[in-house]
């Protein structure tokens, strides 16, 4: 039997104010791929299932093969300043961003390796390696919706010297499905700048008898109470559930499991009807013909299937998908943060980076520290209003 889980997917959906915001910055990422020039730049990646798994992980791997070949050396330098970022004793930071850094850089993923964070994460670390002259140790802390890792950061030296790279669904729903967090997200940390964007698509099992949106919407309503929507209880899958039934006004039944792979399985053998998952993970079942996809839940037209309907286009308030997001430490000088910031946009705006994110299903998404503390400080404020007002726990 299925069983709740917490949350581990991020869904942007958004009020009108907080959607105009995503879709700016989701536009901004698209003219930067098409003319990449150095400028500002903005959750789960595959969720593995047991049927059509051969095709997702085809898809993964060469993503994940692509994104660390080449560390080589630079991995074996990095593991070695490892021990010095332990043992260093917490000092206040040097605000003169000419100067840092002057040490080895530790950027935590509060998740375990192979996923959405993980891989971006050692994409950026190859990079900023070689920009700062210095490693950059990358630190899988996973545990607790990323919230082990999310608070290592929030109680290190602020310094600039401990980053956090993560899915920014467990900073924005953490707040109200943890009651007892002990870090604040929006104040113990500091936002440098959200580095991708990955959407998330609307798929059903392959012989549910709707071929687009219109037609699953008047199925649903035409046999009400018996739609069955995989979700995870507490996550962006689930809460993205409950906002399209009650935007497309259908009484649908959410059956709770404890993560994507499960999720994927079952929509391939029909034991659910529909549900919301990541590209990467869900791509690769579509093309293979075992579930068929309705929509993508992207602020626009997402390049990498143009032709697909988008869900805002229906629902205008409704974006969700995966947001990978930079951060350090709360109180870090700010010469630091935004020194940070403009060496991973100047990164990002690379053309070989874009090309390793569009491997990935993602687009670079511009924002500046700025634009992502108040994207931080909307959802967080939104998505805990959604989660008491329908009674949402990971209990």
């Amino acid at each position: 039997m299925p069983t709740h889980a917490a949350p581990y997917l991020y869904l942007s959906f958004t009020e009108t104010t907080m959607a105009q915001t995503s879709k700016t910055l989701f536009k901004r990422g698209l003219n930067a791929h098409r003319d990449p020039q150095p400028q500002s730049v903005l959750e789960a990646l595959p969720r593995q299932s047991t049927e059509g798994a051969a095709g997702v992980a085809r898809v993964a791997r060469r993503g994940v093969l692509s994104a660390l070949g080449g560390l080589g050396l630079a991995a074996l330098t990095a593991l070695t300043a490892y021990c010095a970022l332990g043992a260093a004793p917490a000092q206040a930071a040097d605000a003169n961003p000419a100067t840092w850094p002057e040490k080895p850089v530790r950027l935590i993923v509060p998740y375990p390796p192979g996923g959405a964070s993980d891989v971006v994460a050692r994409l950026m670390a190859k990079e900023l390696n070689a920009v700062w002259k210095q490693p950059v140790v990358v630190e899988n802390r996973s545990g607790a919706n990323g919230n082990i890792g999310a608070a290592m950061t929030a109680k290190a030296a602020p310094d600039g010297y401990t980053l956090l790279l993560m899915d920014l669904s467990s900073l924005t729903n953490s707040p109200a499905l943890y009651p007892d967090l002990n870090y604040s997200p929006t104040k113990d940390l500091a936002a440098i700048t959200i580095v991708e964007y990955s959407p998330h698509l609307l798929v059903v099992r392959k012989d549910l008898p709707a071929n687009n949106l219109d037609e699953l919407i008047a199925y649903a309503k035409a046999h009400p109470g018996k739609l069955n929507f995989g979700e995870t209880q507490g996550s962006i899958t689930h809460l993205g559930g409950i906002v399209l039934a009650k935007q497309a006004g259908i009484d649908i039944n959410f059956i709770g499991y404890k993560g994507g792979a499960q999720i994927a399985s079952d929509l391939v053998g029909g034991q659910i009807d529909m549900t919301l998952n990541s590209y990467l993970a869900t791509h690769a079942l579509v093309e293979g013909g075992k579930v068929k996809m309705l929509a993508v839940a992207s602020p626009g037209k997402f390049p990498p299937i143009p032709d697909t309907p988008v869900l805002k286009d229906r629902f205008p308030d409704f974006v969700t998908g995966s947001w990978q997001g930079l951060l350090t430490t709360g109180g870090t000088p700010q010469p630091i943060v935004d020194k940070i910031y403009k060496d991973v946009a100047a990164i990002v705006a690379k053309p070989e980076m874009q090309a390793k994110f569009a491997e990935l299903g993602a687009v670079p998404v511009p924002s500046t520290p700025a634009e992502f503390q108040k994207f931080l400080v909307e959802k967080t404020d939104f998505w805990s209003k959604v989660i008491k007002d329908n009674n949402i726990s990971v209990n």
